[in-house]
């Protein structure tokens, strides 16, 4: 495979040594990481100006940026200070003018003459009558010559080289190195695929003759990128389901005995997640499934269920949480649930005192506790299962080798379930989650009481906090959320802090606040939640350490201050905290940012309670990487693909990528040698794939 993966001698060629560098040269390119000819050929264009078109004077308008053909009328050099040049020229076009203008730039003054033809290409402003162009780009034409067409490259630059030689220096390098560029698919996957050769593809990407040739230059980039991924992706998978593992299968009698412990009835969405969960559970091959299900969709009746499952397997199951605080709430909610059944449940946090730790350790590995629920620390090595079935981790982590090899005994995988709260846009949840089949559970309980939201206006903030104590009074809860904990010298937005002394002594001081905030320690915000669970506090001042699983049936006022430093999935998760048992949610969000942008976001999060609708929402406006943190899964960021408009491209590929696996299942094929060494390059660490070629 090191054969595969190293690239040709020519291609490492060092940018200083290619036709018109030299070393001061390399420096600046250097900037923009074109170390050498490789870099500098998949060098991409950021964008492309339209030759295509000209434009008629009478047709201007201030911003776009327009090309037209005209004659010189009169060339105007003067000084304009010290140092300082000043370069005019009228051009015209029939009865119509326009004034180019170029500052400190005194040889431009030897490309004009007058009569001559040319072309500008810039953007306008109206100076008086008349049109003006700053710094137009310019072709001269000679005698009958016809204006250039076709799209023209324009690429990021550094302080040193301009448009010109860039463009110069890329095509040069492109029609000298593009041959040497090894070709990733075998013949009969280009033709499958309908994919340009590689070759093809980088003439056209940075010179395309027409829109249709750069359209095809920049799907076979954007798939191959896709491809490599999903292919990637379905190996992991493959490699996971292939282990030996424990059947759970489910019957009518485990069934039954299940459901009367729950204190309701399923909802259709969650009988219907179940099925697939419970058909994954019974084959002896590792579950792989992420349950995404919007606020109070009951997912954790869902995974109640799939862990029953596997103790009536005689197996024993755990649950992970990301914090404390919910690992906490999980066990006294399950607790509670469970409490006329025979199930052992017990709680591992890092927390606990160093006897009851090794009590804990010591009858998990008897096998003397059914149900696990804890923080990472169940992943620690001191934890050993006596027969570990099912695993199910809250909020949606990415769970790696090395924690998986934790909780495998021998040779045997548990079955593996991953929640999340939060609603994941479809192109993201196949780039970052493509290695795990996915339920969805969009369907509320019946009885759920409607959450009211409200994007606050400050003039009638008096009114809302009225409100509020109108609630307290009649015996209510309330949030109070903050994006800070503490005041910040640089910054204009409400602490939780300050928030907190401010209410008491102002607009809440009849009622019992509290705060919670993640500077606090484990028992302090145990304290915080439990005195607010039990109604001793009636109003919790908080950061966004309460937005996931905080379930306190009587709360039913939210207001969250600086709202646009929220993302729209994160203010979905906190309006999840009101309004789950008999009183209707309120919620009213502030902002003092007028931005299009925030007032956009804020009005679309008033408008719709779909956490789906939302997170696309929120993915349109906001881009994949500030929504999900993509670099804490392990996956590169992607140079070409464009997860919000290519979706279709990415299902092709994920599509595709699964086909080729499963007719496959070896990759021994000829001819697929080199797509395995990029698999490899790419994504075999971050993805512990091995040695996949």
């Amino acid at each position: 495979m090191k054969d595969l993966l190293d690239e040709k001698p020519d291609l490492l060629t060092p940018a200083q040594f290619l036709k018109g560098v030299g070393p001061q040269r390399a420096e600046v390119l250097a900037k923009l990481g074109l170390k050498n000819a490789r870099d500098i050929v998949f060098f991409f264009p950021r964008d492309y100006r339209d030759l295509t078109q000209l434009t008629s004077i009478r047709d201007f308008e201030a911003g776009p940026t327009f090309r037209l053909l005209g004659t010189v009328e009169e060339i105007d050099q003067r000084n304009v200070g010290t140092g300082r040049s000043m370069l005019g020229v009228l051009v015209k076009q029939e009865n119509e003018y326009v004034r180019a203008v170029w500052f400190n730039q005194p040889f431009m003054a030897k490309q004009f003459k007058q009569g001559q033809r040319i072309v500008l290409t810039g953007t306008a402003k109206s100076r008086g009558f008349r049109w003006e162009m700053t710094h137009p780009q310019v072709e001269t034409l000679v005698d009958d010559e016809v204006p250039e067409a076709g799209l023209q490259p324009v690429y990021r630059l550094s302080q040193g080289i301009s448009q010109f030689h860039m463009r110069k220096l890329v095509q040069t390098t492109v029609e000298t190195f593009a041959a040497s560029v090894d070709e990733v698919f075998p013949a009969h996957l280009l033709e499958r695929y309908d994919l340009l050769p590689i070759a093809d593809a980088l003439r056209l990407i940075h010179e395309p003759e027409s829109p249709e040739n750069l359209q095809q230059a920049r799907f076979r980039f954007a798939y191959q990128e896709l491809f490599t991924m999903q292919l990637a992706l379905a190996i992991r998978h493959a490699s996971v389901i292939q282990s030996p593992c424990p059947a759970l299968p489910c019957d009518g009698k485990i069934d039954a005995r299940i459901k009367r412990l729950l204190p309701f009835q399923l909802t259709t969405g969650q009988q219907a997640v179940i099925d697939e969960i419970t058909a994954d559970l019974s084959r002896a091959q590792p579950m792989n499934r992420m349950l995404q299900g919007d606020v109070g969709s009951g997912k954790t009746m869902v995974a109640v269920y799939a862990m029953l499952v596997a103790i009536a397997n005689k197996c024993q199951t755990t649950l992970m949480a990301p914090t404390e605080l919910l690992a906490r709430q999980h066990y006294q909610t399950i607790t509670d649930l469970l409490g006329g059944s025979k199930v052992k449940i017990g709680l591992l946090t890092g927390s606990l005192a160093a006897a009851e730790r090794r009590e804990m350790l010591r009858a998990i590995e008897a096998g003397e506790i059914d149900m696990v629920i804890g923080t990472q620390a169940v992943v620690q090595e001191k934890v050993c299962f006596d027969r570990l079935g099912l695993a199910v981790v809250d909020e949606g982590h990415r769970f790696g080798v090395k924690q998986r090899a934790r909780l495998r005994q021998g040779s045997r995988e548990p079955h593996y379930l991953v929640m999340t709260a939060t609603p994941i846009p479809r192109t993201v949840a196949m780039t970052l989650f493509g290695d795990l089949d996915v339920s969805l559970l969009k369907e509320l309980p019946g009885g759920r009481q409607p959450t009211h939201t409200y994007v606050g206006v400050e003039q009638k903030r008096a009114q809302w906090w009225e409100f509020n104590r109108k609630k307290l009074r009649a015996g209510q809860q309330a949030y109070v959320i903050a994006p800070l904990v503490d005041e910040k010298a640089d910054t204009v937005a409400t602490s939780a802090e300050e928030l907190f002394e401010r209410l008491c002594s102002e607009e809440l001081d009849e009622f019992r606040v509290g705060l919670i905030h993640g500077r606090m320690s484990a028992d302090e915000k145990i304290d915080a939640m439990q005195r607010f669970r039990s109604g001793e506090t009636q109003v919790l001042v908080a950061t966004s350490l309460v937005e996931v699983g905080v379930d306190v049936a009587n709360a039913s006022l939210m207001t969250i201050e600086n709202a646009e430093r929220f993302g729209l999935a994160q203010l979905h998760q906190l309006r999840g905290r009101v309004g789950r048992g008999k009183h209707p949610g309120f919620v009213c969000v502030y902002s003092p940012s007028d931005t299009p942008e925030a007032r956009q976001r804020l009005e679309a999060f008033a408008s719709t309670s779909d956490g789906f609708e939302l997170a696309e929402a929120d993915f349109r406006l906001r881009g994949p990487g500030d929504l999900f943190g993509t670099k804490q899964h392990g996956l590169p960021r992607l140079r070409v693909a464009d997860l919000q408009s290519d979706y279709e491209i990415l299902a092709q590929a994920r599509a595709d990528a699964r086909a080729l696996l499963e007719e496959d299942p070896a990759l021994a094929q000829e001819g697929l040698a080199a797509l395995l060494a990029r698999v490899a390059l790419r994504y075999g660490d971050r993805l512990q794939l091995g040695d996949v070629g």
